[in-house]
C-alpha cells in the first residue's frame, strides 16, 4: 500500500490536538494574566491617589498661608506629616513644594528648592487646574513615574504633592513575568501530558492501520484488538471495522467457493456432455464409412444414437435446471396438498415397477404453500433415485408426517444404502456413489428446490441399511393466498 505522507505542517491528530490544546491555554493565560495585572495596577494607583486626594484636602482645609507655612511651628508638622525631602535625591518617593503665582517653585523656611521640586513645580503647567482636578494626574519626575495633585492657600498661592509610582510599575513588572514563567511551565507541562494522552488514545487507530495493511496484503484473518482503556467512538469504530472485515472475508471466501464450484461443475458438465457427443460421433463415424452393413448393426447403432441424445438432452435439462435454481428461480407460490403429490408419486412407482413392494402413508389432506411442480419434481427425484440405486424387488416407503408447523416427507427404501462418505457427498453435483448409472444432478436439484421453498433436506443411512431422505417443509396454516414471487425471485 502506499500512503500519502505530507512534507510542510503538522498534519497527525496527534499533533493538532496538541497545537490546539496548547494554543487554548496560551490564550487563557494571556486573558487570566491580563486581567490580573490590569486589577491589580488600578488597585495600587487607587491606593496611592486615595492618600494624596486626602493629604490635598487636609491641606486645602487648614487655611494656611504660604508665610504661616514658612514658620517653623508649620515647617515642622509639614516635614513630619508630609516627608519633606532635605537633600537632593534624583528619585524620592514623595515630593512636596510650594510655587508662586508663575508656577515656580519657592524656598520653604530658608531651603532652596531641590532639584526635584523645581521638576514637579516644571512639570506641572497650571497647579490651579491640578488643584481643581477631582483625581491626581501623572507627571513625570526626573524620567520617574508619578502621581500629583495641588492644594490652594489661603493667600491664593499653591502647593504641589507628588508621590513616586515607580515601585508599583516594578511589582507589575516581577508579577508578569512570574506569570509568563508559569504560564510557559503549565504549556510545556499540558503539550507532554497531551501527546501522551494522544498517543493512548489513538494506539487502536494505530491497530487499525496496521490490520487494513495486513488485510491488503491478503490476511483477511486479521481483527483489530480492543485497547484496555477504549473511547466510546475509537471502540463504535473497531466493532464497526471488525464487522465489516468479517463481512469482507465471508464475501472472499463465499466468491472463492462459488469460483471453485464453478470451476468444478464446468468441467464435470463438459465431461458429462462429453460422453454422449463422443458415442453418437462414433456411430456417425462408422455409419459414413459404411461399416454399419448388416440391418441389425444400423438399427443397434440408431438406437443407441437415440438413448445417447436422450441422455444428453436429460442432462442439459438438469443443469438448466440447476442454473435457475442458483439464480433465485421464480417460483409461484400456491396452497398445495402434498398427501395427493405423495399418492401420485407412489402411483407412478408402482406403474414403472410393479414388483416393487411400495407402502404409503400419506392419509387426509396436508396443505403447504409452494410452487405444485417443483414439488412434484422434488418427489419424482426421490421416487427415481430408489428405482435407479436399488433391486426392482426392495421394499420403498413414502411417509407423510404434520407436527409443530412443518410438514416432513420421507422416501426410505432397504437397498444397500451408502458409505458415511459418499452420505456427506450425495447432495454434491454429478456425484455417483459406486459408479452407478445417471447423471448425478437428482439430489442436487432436490437440495435446491426445497432451499428455494424455505425447507431443509436431511439423509439418514448406513451400509445394508438402506437410504432415508427426510424433507421439511413449512406448513400452510390459513386459507389459501394469492399467487407470488418469493423474495429474490
Amino acid at each position: 500500500m502506499r500512503f500519502w505522507r505530507p512534507r510542510h505542517g503538522i498534519h497527525s491528530l496527534r499533533g493538532k490536538l496538541t497545537l490546539a490544546n496548547v494554543a487554548l491555554l496560551a490564550l487563557g493565560i494571556v486573558i487570566a494574566t491580563a486581567v490580573s495585572l490590569m486589577g491589580m495596577r488600578h488597585y495600587l494607583l487607587d491606593q496611592v491617589d486615595a492618600e494624596l486626594v486626602k493629604t490635598r484636602s487636609s491641606m486645602g482645609g487648614s487655611q494656611l498661608t504660604l508665610r504661616q507655612i514658612e514658620s517653623l511651628t508649620a515647617l515642622a508638622v509639614v516635614r513630619d506629616r508630609l516627608l519633606l525631602p532635605t537633600g537632593d535625591s534624583p528619585d524620592p518617593d514623595a515630593i512636596f513644594t510650594a510655587v508662586d503665582r508663575r508656577g515656580e517653585a519657592v524656598a520653604l523656611g530658608g531651603f532652596a528648592p531641590t532639584a526635584g521640586q523645581r521638576e514637579l513645580a516644571a512639570a506641572v503647567d497650571d497647579p490651579r487646574a491640578l488643584a481643581a482636578d477631582a483625581e491626581p494626574r501623572d507627571v513625570t519626575v526626573h524620567g520617574a513615574a508619578y502621581r500629583a495633585t495641588g492644594a490652594r492657600l489661603a493667600d491664593g498661592s499653591y502647593v504641589l504633592f507628588a508621590t513616586s509610582t515607580d515601585g508599583l510599575h516594578k511589582g507589575v513588572a516581577k508579577a508578569l513575568k512570574l506569570d509568563v514563567a508559569v504560564g510557559t511551565l503549565l504549556l510545556a507541562l499540558l503539550a507532554a501530558l497531551t501527546m501522551i494522552s494522544v498517543s493512548r488514545r489513538t494506539r487502536p487507530l494505530e491497530a487499525m492501520v496496521e490490520t487494513s495493511t495486513a488485510i491488503a496484503e491478503g490476511d483477511l484473518t486479521r481483527r483489530v484488538p480492543s485497547s484496555h482503556h477504549p473511547t466510546q467512538e475509537v471502540e463504535q469504530l473497531r466493532l464497526a471495522l471488525n464487522s465489516m472485515l468479517h463481512q469482507v472475508e465471508s464475501a472472499h471466501r463465499t466468491r472463492e467457493r462459488s469460483a471453485a464450484q464453478l470451476r468444478r461443475f464446468v468441467g464435470d458438465a463438459s465431461h458429462e456432455l462429453r460422453t454422449p457427443l463422443s458415442a453418437i460421433r462414433g456411430y456417425l463415424q462408422l455409419y459414413d464409412k459404411g461399416m454399419l452393413r448388416a440391418p441389425e448393426e444400423r438399427a443397434r447403432a440408431w438406437e443407441r444414437v437415440n438413448a445417447e441424445a436422450d441422455r444428453m438432452s436429460r442432462l442439459v435439462d438438469e443443469l438448466l435446471t440447476l442454473a435457475r435454481l442458483d439464480q433465485s428461480p421464480e417460483l409461484r407460490f400456491r396452497n398445495v396438498d402434498l398427501s395427493a403429490l405423495v399418492r401420485d408419486a407412489a402411483e407412478d412407482l408402482r406403474a414403472q415397477q410393479p414388483d416393487r413392494p411400495v407402502t404409503v402413508g400419506a392419509e387426509g389432506k396436508v396443505l403447504v404453500h409452494a410452487d405444485e411442480s417443483g414439488l412434484r419434481q422434488v418427489l419424482g427425484n426421490l421416487v427415481a433415485n430408489v428405482r435407479t440405486h436399488t433391486p426392482a424387488d426392495v421394499p420403498v416407503r413414502i411417509g407423510l408426517e404434520h407436527a409443530d408447523g412443518v410438514v416432513r416427507v420421507c422416501v426410505a427404501d432397504r437397498g444397500p444404502g451408502l458409505a458415511d462418505d459418499d452420505a456427506a457427498r450425495v447432495f454434491d453435483r454429478f456425484f455417483r456413489a459406486g459408479g452407478n448409472a445417471g447423471s448425478g444432478l437428482g439430489m442436487a436439484i432436490v437440495q435446491g428446490v426445497v432451499a428455494a421453498h424455505g425447507g431443509e433436506v436431511a439423509v439418514r443411512t448406513a451400509p445394508g441399511e438402506g437410504l432415508a431422505v427426510t424433507v421439511t417443509l413449512p406448513t400452510c396454516s390459513h386459507g389459501p393466498r394469492p399467487d407470488r414471487e418469493p423474495a429474490g425471485g
